[in-house]
């Protein structure tokens, strides 16, 4: 892939970040790893969605330099640079961040998002974890960069492509995938999931149940297993 592609490809990625509602004002940003290059695009800091053209995607590579433009990244491209140093050789090629109203409400209760049926099962595996608090030092000095440590802090012992998103402590959600529209997807499942588990606290309250092991792990294998066997 040209890095011209990648730049529609991501483009019609944080598009789709507007269509989908998870995004409102310009809170939000989707970026696209190429391997070949090492190059990353994001989108320019600040545009609105409803102006945001292709010259609004920004190159930068691992070390944070932008390549060929006047435009600023987002502000939130150091995380996406940690993340993907980690993630990229497992396939990451697609990060999302968002304030989508469910998935920051939990991010903003310090609470881990808990796997409470198939819906979830289908696409996460485990809890969806909440990262811990940022310390007063590492909020004043490189933010955007400890945001990306206390992520991989929550991901000690997951498997990234199994457990494809992190909620950031007061904050919001960080979510990746195999390309930028698989990191959408599972940015509009996240905010599905994370509004059915606020209902079921309301509804459930002290008997909240938690599903079966052995029923979640049938879920996630079926569609994404090595023997998987849903879809065409």
């Amino acid at each position: 892939m040209s890095l011209n592609q990648l730049k529609e490809e991501v483009l019609e990625a944080n598009l789709a970040l507007v269509e989908k509602k998870l995004v409102i004002s310009t809170w939000g940003n989707v970026s696209g790893y190429d391997p070949e290059t090492g190059f990353i695009v994001i989108k320019a800091s600040g545009i609105p969605y409803n102006s945001m053209k292709i010259e609004h995607m920004v190159v930068v590579d691992l070390d944070g330099k932008v390549v060929n433009t006047n435009y600023r990244p987002s502000s939130d491209t150091k995380t996406h640079i940690l993340l993907y140093r980690e993630f990229a050789k497992f396939g990451i090629r697609g990060i999302v961040h968002t304030h989508s109203k469910f998935a920051t409400s939990w991010a903003q209760s310090g609470l881990n998002i808990p796997c409470l049926g198939t819906t979830h099962a289908d696409y996460f595996v485990g809890d969806i974890p909440n990262t811990r608090l940022l310390t007063a030092s590492e909020i004043a000095d490189d933010y955007e960069g400890n945001t990306g440590k206390v992520i991989l802090e929550s991901m000690s012992g997951k498997d990234c492509l199994k457990m494809s998103s992190v909620l950031v402590h007061s904050h919001g959600p960080f979510v990746w995938g195999k390309t930028p529209a698989f990191a959408v997807l599972h940015s509009e499942v996240l905010e599905y999931i994370s509004e059915m588990a606020f209902n079921n606290f309301i509804l459930g309250r002290d008997r909240l149940p938690i599903i079966q092991n052995e029923l979640a792990e049938k879920h996630y294998s079926r569609k994404f297993g090595v023997d998987a066997y849903y879809g065409q």
